[in-house]
Parts: C-alpha cells; structure tokens; sequence
C-alpha cells in the first residue's frame, strides 16, 4: 500500500518536513486544492484509497479574522468538494471493500466554544457546538458536512476534535514557535490581554499517533476527543519558553521575560478550551506520552537546530507581525 499525499502547498506547507519520505516509493505527493472537484475525482479514482484522512484546512484564528473568505472556501467548500468525490468513490466499491472504507475528518477543540472558567468540565463528544470565530465556525461547518454525509448516504465517516498542536516543523504564526523566535531574536514577546486564557497542548507526535490508529480503529458516526490533560495559561507558556531559552542559549543582559509585552487583546478571545479525551483513549487504546515540559525544550531546540528553514520564511513569508486586524 501507499500514502497518497494531496497538499495545495500554500504558504504554511514545509517539502521539507517529509525529508527523505518524500521520494518514497509508499509515498506519493500530488499538489492539488480539495476545492477542485475535478481534481480530486481525479486523484481518487487513480489510487483508489481504502481510507481517506482529511486534515486540509485553513487554521489560523488571526488571519480567519482578517480574511474570513478563504476559510469558507477551504473548510467548508472544500470539505464538500472531497466527501463527493469519496462518496462516489466509496459507492462503487464491492461490499467487503466498501464496509472497511472510513473517511476521516481531523477537526478542533475550537468548535465547541469557550470553557468560561477553569472549574468548568472539559468539551467531550456531547459538547453542544459553539464556535465563536470564523476559523472556528468554518471547522464546526465541516464537521456537521462529514456527519450529514454518513447519517444521510451511509458512507462511513467519523471526526476526531484535538486540542492545540505544537512540534517541530509548525509555522511561525503559531504562539509557541512565534514566541521562540521572538525570543531568541531579542524582539517583544506580545501576549494578548492578560495572558490568562487557557489552552491544552498537544504534542504533534501524539496527536499523529492517535490519528493512524484513528484512521484504522475509528468507529463510523464517532467523535473521538483528543487531548494530553495538560492545559497551560498563554503567559504560563510565553514564560516556559523564555526560561527553556535562558536554559539553552542564555542572554548576557539577563532573562528573556523582560521581553513580554501584553498587547490589546484578539477580538473574541475564547477563554478556555480543554478536552476530555477518556473516551478515545479506551476505545483507541491510546494515551498521549509527551509532558509538556520536556516537549516544549525538545521543540525550542529543534528550532534552534534548524535555523535555516525558520530563517527562510521570517525573511520571505511572514516576519512575526501581528495579524488579526487589530494593531497593538
């Protein structure tokens, strides 16, 4: 068997990242947008998958704030376009084929709104969806598309929710790398509001983990919740990577905290968001393995060991600004 990998290769994707699996002869990449109908008939119909995960997505809450279109069209749009060429596809295999077919949607905690407090339970697979952002509100869209296609045609699908990923190879724009490289560059580390919002970390590693066994394991019509249990303050996190930094390449002029900056705060700021994952981890039989702690250090120095790549983008892509439409 082979991974067929579909990517549009916009301006967050990283060639990079698959090293030496990109030439693999498992591997095949087809650079392709999940909006073009055409092509993604196309791409089933000539390597005929017996599992489809879709992880294609805009993600970035600031720029859906700055330019809600695009998540539109990618998140939802595009989550259409791919479950029609699968459900063609999926129609017309045989009976044994198509009973083991599962199509899988990687989705967010984001869609179930904002945890008020740090006493209230965490989201599960009964959460009443809330999204308050057009990042958000896109994903929430796509997930209730996957589920109409499987209580409507039948075809076999499910959606997994995962609380927020870091890791190597992750775009700049995100916080933790952001503020690492703020940090290392000795500019300001902008933390929004007071810094007290509260999210749950997520290793990539793990979340890959659980979604290959997902992929194989999943039971059509779930949601599987995905988490760590390690939910972390965004101050606590900007201050974690500071010390990890003064650990790893200190500052002569003293510790980095000095840098942080609290900046007028996102529109629509969700307060909270943690997941309680019991219900994946038994019927997965999986746990997440990384502290957050030793995989934030493990993270900061991997950035730090490939200058090259995160240099690249900061001087050509995307230099650390602000985005979200509103100005510090």
């Amino acid at each position: 068997e082979v991974v067929v990998n579909v990517d549009r290769m916009t301006y967050a994707a990283s060639p990079e990242s698959l090293g030496t699996w990109l030439r693999h002869p498992r591997h095949i990449h087809v650079q392709a947008d999940i909006c073009d109908a055409g092509a993604m008939r196309e791409v089933i119909a000539t390597h005929r998958p017996s599992r489809i995960m879709h992880l294609a997505a805009e993600s970035h809450v600031d720029r859906s704030i700055d330019g809600p279109a695009e998540f539109i069209r990618t998140n939802v749009v595009g989550t259409q376009v791919l479950l029609e060429a699968a459900r063609e596809h999926w129609a017309a295999l045989g009976n044994e084929a198509k009973a083991d077919f599962r199509f899988h949607h990687v989705s967010t905690d984001e869609v179930f709104g904002s945890l008020e407090s740090s006493d209230d339970q965490p989201f599960d697979a009964y959460t009443r969806y809330d999204p308050r952002s057009p990042y958000s509100a896109s994903k929430a869209a796509s997930d209730h598309l996957v589920r109409a296609w499987h209580h409507t045609y039948g075809m076999p699908c499910f959606v997994s929710n995962t609380t927020n990923n870091y890791g190597p190879w992750q775009f700049p724009e995100k916080l933790i790398p952001l503020v690492t490289l703020n940090a290392l560059e000795l500019k300001t580390l902008p933390v929004y509001g007071d810094g007290s919002n509260i999210r749950d970390w997520i290793h990539v590693e793990d979340h890959a983990e659980a979604l290959v066994l997902a992929l194989f394991r999943g039971r059509p019509g779930a949601t599987y919740c995905l988490g760590p249990r390690q939910e972390r303050s965004n101050l606590d996190v900007v201050r974690a990577i500071c010390a990890t930094l003064d650990r790893l390449r200190p500052d002569p002029a003293g510790p980095r905290e000095r840098l942080i900056t609290f900046v007028k705060d996102r529109p629509g700021h969700d307060f909270r968001y943690a997941m309680d994952p019991s219900a994946a981890e038994s019927e997965l039989a999986w746990r997440a393995q990384h502290d957050f702690e030793s995989g934030l250090s493990q993270t900061i120095a991997w950035y730090l060991d490939n200058e090259a790549w995160w240099r690249s983008i900061r001087d050509k892509h995307y230099a650390g600004q602000r985005l979200g439409g509103v100005s510090a």
